[in-house]
């Protein structure tokens, strides 16, 4: 049988049904498991359950695999893979039936509803009742299943590191099923039996599994009768993810693919990391933490009882930080393909350089990279730039001929940058007895097509004095054509 790791290493894992997409709960499991490894210098690994052969789907391995690679949650060592395993899983099975701890039932499958009807019927709890426990006259070449024979009396306890001790009677588990009547493992036994091989001593998982470690401990313990060597890892059950109205996390508060987060709502891996951290853990009132932070301070005894609410708004606010926080250079490599789109056509070096000249005003007002793609295009539409209704509102409130002399003032701006452009505006407007923003709004428009942008000078400056003068141009010649409809 397989060896376990030293049990002086740490070892945790992630162990998701490749059945969708990798969820948000599923991803903040990863995450904890992945901290709490590295902060004791110890192992992360990766275990695909994909016994449910009929749900389990390649492209499902491959968007959990995509989302945890853009998490930056890089497990070590090989992915276990739980259904080639089904061999060793089955051995385990019969080394537990040689040795006594197990049983085969013959119970067949209309006899078990009976048996359940009539539980209900008393309302009573349902769980199997034994009835082939300590019986060997089976009818040969009959099917069976293979079941644990498991502790009746007594209670077992475990010091949970999230929940803290928690104790549950044995007479309340019934014999588990083992081996199916078609030689194939339960889930339960294949968990156990790979935690095992795999070496881990510390499983991180949602607090809806806790149940399940009163059978898994069951199994491990009569497997450390068999053969000795099986240690009972260390158990840690995270409460799970609420809505903002406190009802289970769904699709309708935002339980969506970790993909969708990237592609659709356009966050960067690094605000979704900082967001889930904090969902349940916490350190102080530290609110942004980095990765490096994270690693170094996370322990499994600050992780709350509590379930953690999903809060969108706050999700989008700790992106913005984030983006604010990112260098020009990479946001502009991320936003490129989404500007491409939008525009239907690849950049140009040049286009690729004026957005990252723009990319320190233009983030300043961003909650994510689908709006910074947004408010990116004005600067490389193909003039005359299109214009929308606030944009054709401000135009035709302009000073008549302001437009005009506006072009003539920034013509003689040298050299074309930030201060002097806008002093050339104040000078006009105090020449024209405006307002500064008098001044300015009508130009917004003309170089933005819009009635909101980054700073209008800083605009002018990424655009050049060719393009904005030109801009101006288009948007005089336009007013004009407006004015005389």
């Amino acid at each position: 049988m397989s060896a376990s790791a030293p049990s002086s290493a740490v070892v945790t894992r992630f162990a998701p049904s490749p059945t969708g997409f990798l969820h948000i709960g599923g991803a903040r499991t990863a995450l904890f498991n992945y901290l709490f490894a590295r902060h004791h210098g110890g192992s992360f690994r990766l275990r695909i359950e994909d016994t449910d052969r009929a749900r389990s789907t390649d492209a499902a391995i491959a968007a959990i695999l995509d989302g945890m690679g853009w998490l930056g949650l890089d497990h070590d060592d090989e992915i276990v893979y739980q259904f080639s395993r089904a061999a060793r899983h089955a051995e385990v099975a019969h080394a537990l039936l040689e040795a006594g701890h197990a049983y085969r039932c013959y119970a067949t499958a209309e006899e078990l509803e009976a048996m359940r009807a009539q539980q209900r019927a008393e309302k009573r709890p349902l769980r199997y009742d034994g009835r082939w426990r300590d019986r060997s006259d089976g009818p040969e070449g009959a099917p069976f299943v293979i079941r644990l024979k498991a502790p009746q009396t007594g209670e077992v306890t475990i010091d949970d590191k999230v929940q803290g001790p928690v104790t549950v009677a044995n007479a309340e588990l019934d014999d588990m099923v083992l081996l199916r009547s078609d030689g194939t493992p339960t889930y339960m036994l294949a968990v156990v039996v790979d935690d095992h091989d795999m070496g881990v001593t510390h499983v991180i998982r949602g607090d809806d599994h806790l149940n399940n470690a009163f059978r898994q401990l069951a199994l491990i313990r009569a497997m450390n009768e068999v053969e000795g060597e099986w240690p009972e890892p260390i158990y840690a059950h995270i409460p799970l993810i609420h809505g903002a109205d406190g009802a289970k996390l769904s699709k309708r508060h935002g339980a969506l693919g970790v993909d969708a987060y990237r592609d659709q709502l356009g966050l960067l891996p690094e605000a979704l990391e900082n967001y889930l951290l904090r969902l349940g853990w916490g350190h102080g009132d530290d609110e942004v933490i980095s990765r490096a932070q994270a690693i170094e301070w996370f322990s499994l005894e600050a992780v709350g009882r509590s379930p953690s609410r999903f809060d969108m708004k706050k999700l989008e606010s700790v992106n913005g930080h984030y983006i604010r926080a990112t260098g020009d250079a990479r946001l502009t490599t991320l936003i490129q393909p989404k500007v491409e789109s939008a525009l239907a056509r690849p950049l140009a070096p040049q286009d690729i350089e004026l957005l990252q000249r723009s990319m320190a005003e233009l983030k300043k007002r961003a909650p994510d990279l689908n709006s910074l793609a947004a408010s990116a295009l004005f600067y490389l539409r193909t003039r005359p730039i299109p214009m929308d209704e606030a944009a054709l509102r401000l135009l035709a409130s302009a000073p008549s001929g302001l437009l005009v002399r506006a072009r003539a003032a920034l013509a003689a701006v040298s050299p074309w940058v930030v201060p002097d452009l806008e002093a050339a505006a104040r000078e006009l407007a105090t020449a024209e007895q405006l307002k500064l923003g008098a001044v300015a709004q009508p130009l917004r428009a003309a170089l933005t097509g819009a009635g909101q942008s980054p700073g209008l000078f800083e605009v002018m400056e990424a655009l050049g004095r060719d393009e904005t003068l030109g801009r101006i141009d288009d948007a005089i010649a336009q007013t004009h054509e407006t004015t005389s409809a």
